[in-house]
């Protein structure tokens, strides 16, 4: 596999059941390249340690003053150079092409677990460990992968140049050839504790990438209320424990370093000391003794990737952890059984609602929690119950949903009292349940836009260009979202590409753009995918009532025939809606249009004209006749 070729058409099916075994998975598919950059080591080092014998033979020619040998040594130095410079060149080149490809196989897994979850993701892991593991630890799998095949080159670099020390000159090839198991495992028994320290210093790098990510997503918040220093002293306190654990990691490090300095230090020592005593009694050569102290010498260079392996075999081994508990994750445990999306109305059995096929439903929750909750359900996400309601409401209904919250916690758990996770039923489209549906065919049938929708970075065409069903163009889902203004912003800004909007780039999350575009080119982007269901969550939270009016119109013309669930609380678009539905704590309580629940029931008017507690248990007879345009002043 070269860089170009990349991405993979498919990356794989990995070993998830351990990190070392994800990493071993990861080898074998790379095997190919391994060889490869194996074969290059093996040129590299054998040439490296062609030039002590070299050297010998000049010497030797040298003191017997015989100028064809020395031509000729100098010759065969000549070509190891030419070797050594191409073996280094091609190792290197294959070893970094190792390392980017498989790296990016672990990308190209982790975007595809990622699509898989959706939402469901950062529900079950934190965002800064997402962060973390595509990031980071990333790169420090594809280091490991890397220094595989460097290490394997000069493990087989050193049995080759010890056979030949041996073959060469028994008396001192043997002496070298003991030494060397004794200096690649001398380190053996430091390497635990190196290896715990330095897993305890990524533990702690990612709670500081964490906490970090954390406090730029919610820096608006923390400087509404003041938290910021707050915040600020956490992650600073994070920081310093993150360097004081690289500290003493790195100690451990440099005191394997100094061993592998020391204990080749002694050998030459004790090499040039045996050595010079047997040239002085004659029974070996000078230029004998100039080749195995050289080959000596240089065996120092492939020890240090023994060094190597193990730092990134310690540092790889937790990404790996991190990363198999991402990819362990999973949608659901059923099996597929359709490949088709059913139609017919979307419910929900744990809340009881009921969107019926072709209409525009509208969902009203007085917690907008338990709306973002709602909405994630009726995309399939969630997979375990809802945290339990009080067993009566304000007025004495019952309202038991269940034993968990939606994102699988246990109640009590905080307490060391668990009660185990419950599975509910999952919502149904047509009659049949959203988790029986393969992925895609579930994605296609019902599309889930939340508060938060993210503009990727690209243009405008770009950002509309989505799987869809085709019936629905560009400008068609522009113009419902009354997208005129975005429109005409962004042809001013491009300049460059002759005042056409949709080849405009749009910066990553749309920061160039205020809340309410980001929001209208983000509906524009759902109304283009035109899926069979499509629920939003308060689309239109952050444009004015006039803008909010001319969408809620928009969408209720464009998505005529098909079936769209709305949560929101605006008098404006629930005014539109062919069915309005109340839910309170987890439950349907009410069903009806607009103005039939405003004027039956209470909780209904207290969320969406934002009553007093007072106004609610006291209603003026006239507010049942209030005109919309006066609750949207009120709203």
């Amino acid at each position: 596999m070269q860089i170009r070729d990349l991405p993979y058409s498919d990356p794989g099916d990995p070993d998830i059941r351990s990190g070392p075994r994800f990493l071993l998975w990861l080898g074998r598919n790379q095997l190919r390249g391994q060889l490869t950059s194996m074969a290059w080591g093996l040129l590299h080092q054998c040439s490296l340690a062609g030039l002590p014998l070299a050297a010998g033979l000049a010497v030797q020619a040298v003191v017997d003053r015989s100028g064809d040998r020395l031509a000729r040594a100098g010759g065969l130095i000549l070509v190891l150079g030419v070797l050594i410079a191409l073996g280094d060149t091609m190792l290197h080149r294959t070893a970094i092409t190792n390392w980017i490809t498989a790296a990016a196989r672990v990308q190209q897994l982790l975007a595809r677990k990622t699509a898989e979850l959706g939402s469901a993701l950062t529900r079950r892991v934190a965002a800064g460990e997402v962060v973390a593991v595509s990031t980071g630890d990333v790169e420090k799998i594809g280091w490991f992968v890397e220094a595989l095949s460097r290490f394997a080159s000069a493990a087989a670099a050193l049995v080759l140049i010890c056979t030949g020390l041996l073959l060469y000159l028994p008396s001192l090839g043997l002496l070298v050839t003991l030494s060397v198991p004794l200096l690649a495992l001398a380190v053996l028994p430091l390497l635990p504790r190196a290896t715990r320290r330095a897993d305890l210093q990524r533990e702690k790098a990612g709670r500081a990438t964490e906490l970090a990510s954390d406090t730029v997503a919610g820096l608006r918040v923390l400087r509404g209320i003041g938290g910021e220093e707050l915040f600020l002293g956490r992650y600073r306190r994070a920081s310093q424990e993150v360097r004081e654990a690289a500290v003493h990691s790195a100690r451990m490090w440099s005191l394997i370093s100094a061993i592998q300095v020391l204990l080749p230090g002694v050998l030459l020592i004790s090499l040039v000391v045996y050595g010079a005593a047997l040239a002085r009694d004659g029974r070996i050569e000078v230029g004998q003794l100039v080749t195995v102290y050289s080959a000596a010498a240089l065996l120092l260079f492939p020890l240090r990737h023994f060094e190597e392996i193990a730092m990134a075999y310690s540092f790889s081994r937790p990404s790996a952890k991190r990363a198999v508990r991402v990819l362990s994750l999973g949608r659901t445990d059923r099996p597929a059984s359709l490949d088709t999306a059913p139609a017919g109305d979307l419910y929900d059995p744990v809340t009881g609602l009921m969107a019926p096929a072709g209409l525009f439903t509208a969902v009203v929750c007085g917690d907008p929690d338990e709306a973002g909750r709602l909405a994630e359900r009726l995309g399939g996400h969630a997979q375990t119950a809802p945290e339990p309601a009080p067993a009566t409401d304000g007025n004495g209904n019952g309202n038991e949903t269940g034993n968990t919250d939606d994102n699988g916690n246990e109640p009590g758990d905080g307490n060391g009292n668990a009660s185990k996770p419950e599975t509910v039923p999952s919502v149904l489209l047509g009659g049949v349940p959203l988790d029986e549906l393969p992925l895609d065919t579930a994605r296609t049938a019902v599309l889930v836009q939340d508060k938060d929708p993210v503009l990727l970075s690209g243009t405008l065409g770009e950002l509309l260009d989505v799987p869809s069903s085709g019936l629905v163009t560009a400008e068609d889902a522009l113009a419902a979202a009354r997208c005129g203004d975005v429109l005409d912003a962004l042809a001013q800004a491009s300049a460059d590409a002759g005042g056409d909007p949709m080849t405009t780039r749009i910066t990553e999350r749309g920061r160039s753009l205020s809340g309410g575009q980001r929001q209208r080119l983000a509906l524009a982007r759902s109304l283009v995918a035109d899926p069979e269901v499509l629920v939003l969550d308060e689309p239109t939270s952050a444009v004015d009532s006039h803008t909010e009016s001319r969408v809620a119109a928009g969408i209720k013309e464009l998505r005529r025939g098909r079936t769209t669930v709305v949560l929101a609380s605006s008098p404006l678009l629930l005014d539109l809606a062919d069915r309005v539905v109340l839910a309170h704590r987890g439950t349907v309580v009410a069903v009806g249009s607009h103005r039939e629940l405003l004027r039956t029931e209470p909780r209904y008017r207290a969320v969406v004209t934002r009553e007093t507690d007072d106004e609610t248990a006291a209603p003026q007879a006239g507010d049942a006749f209030r005109t919309i345009e006066e609750i949207g002043e009120r709203a």
